[in-house]
């Protein structure tokens, strides 16, 4: 398939080539556009190529897995466009029975099931129904089908497919602590499946944190001693796109670890500086000073002083 997609000017000439055979039986070719043909058969693509060969959109194709003339599952142009029987008998007066445009009139479903008769399966198996199906994304909002280079299918700029409208993601991922999604080495799609899955927010994983596991497999365990919230969900500390905060943390440590731990258990020595026990002991203190393996620990625990703690 490579040394096809190399030679680009190869597909375009099979494509002219039989057109020119069929110029003859052009009305009869005409007719039979108005049958959809399955993959394979160029017999209706090629009176397309009466007036469409040579043009942009049909050499940009050829360069193209659509455009691959010895691929026998190459579709043909009415397999995405349609019959469009008028459009080639008044020879482009009018428009084909679908277009793909974010202009288009014809409706996101009919645009989708277009594709979705080649490209089942997969990735694509929870598609029906999922957020990006149900708020009427159409397929080619994301991927360009008349290029050679697909944004979206590029880990530099896939990012910039999504943040189109995931614009909050986008500010987040602006911050001074975040992925490295804009330096190329991380993907939206690493972490979420833009074409549905059964988890939530479309995660590759059954859930957020064997998600994060993917990559960040020292904090999976098990532990002898386990941060409870650590084995509930990982984005209960951690905001995934982006923070001001070291380690993507939603907040930074003490007021981090006292939205669930009381802030005076540890007490201070609240006095000559007027303070109380609770902001002596947020006042110029880190948790992790002390707590340095926050997502669990093997090391055995003194229960004593574990209990007199908690008093």
């Amino acid at each position: 398939m490579a040394v096809f997609r190399s030679r680009p000017a190869r597909g375009i000439r099979f494509y002219v080539a039989l057109g020119a055979v069929l110029a003859a039986l052009l009305p009869t070719a005409s007719a039979s556009v108005a049958k959809a043909s399955p993959p394979g058969d160029r017999t209706a693509s090629a009176v397309c190529l009466q007036c469409h060969a040579g043009s942009e959109p049909v050499n940009a194709l050829a360069a193209t897995p659509h455009g691959v003339a010895a691929d026998p599952r190459t579709p043909g142009c009415v397999n995405c466009h349609g019959a469009s029987a008028s459009h080639a008998a008044s020879m482009g007066q009018s428009h084909p029975d679908r277009l793909f445009g974010r202009a288009s009139a014809s409706p996101v479903a009919e645009r989708n099931a277009a594709c979705m008769t080649c490209h089942q399966g997969g990735v694509r198996t929870h598609w029906a129904g999922s957020t990006h199906d149900a708020r009427q994304v159409a397929c080619t909002s994301c991927h360009r089908i008349h290029s050679e280079h697909d944004p979206v299918r590029d880990r530099v700029t896939q990012s910039d497919v999504c943040f189109t409208c995931h614009k909050e993601q986008r500010a987040q991922m602006r911050r001074p602590s975040h992925h490295p999604v804009r330096e190329g080495k991380v993907a939206c799609s690493d972490c979420h499946n833009p074409h549905g899955t059964l988890a939530p927010k479309m995660l590759v994983r059954d859930n957020v944190n064997h998600t994060c596991y993917q990559c960040h497999m020292e904090k999976r365990g098990p532990f002898v001693r386990t941060h409870q919230p650590v084995q509930e969900d990982c984005s209960i500390c951690h905001n995934p796109h982006g923070s001001v905060n070291a380690n993507l943390l939603k907040l930074r440590s003490p007021w981090l670890c006292q939205q669930c731990h009381e802030p005076s258990s540890h007490r201070g020595k609240p006095g000559s500086a007027g303070l109380t026990s609770t902001n002596a002991n947020a006042l110029a203190r880190g948790c992790v000073n002390c707590h340095t393996n926050i997502h669990g620990t093997n090391n055995p625990s003194d229960l004593a002083t574990e209990r007199s703690l908690r008093r």
